[in-house]
């Protein structure tokens, strides 16, 4: 008898904690944040000199102003 209302007590309370870390995650990962890809893209781009030879490749063409208009 007890066993069985502590079983059903643990299932309830793994359900909240399950709830909660989810909720947490969620708040965390969604959260409003001022870095932007544009600003982040210089770390990770190649060097101008192989950023032309691919432009050309793919029928484009490499500008120094970002794609910006």
């Amino acid at each position: 008898m007890w066993m069985d209302i502590a079983i059903v007590a643990l299932m309830i309370f793994g359900l909240y904690a399950f709830a909660q870390l989810t909720g947490w995650q969620t708040r965390t990962l969604s959260r409003r944040t001022t870095r932007r890809a544009e600003d982040m893209y210089d770390q990770y781009a190649d060097p101008p000199h192989k950023q032309r030879p691919y432009a050309r490749q793919h029928g484009g063409e490499w500008t120094d102003d970002g794609g910006r208009p």
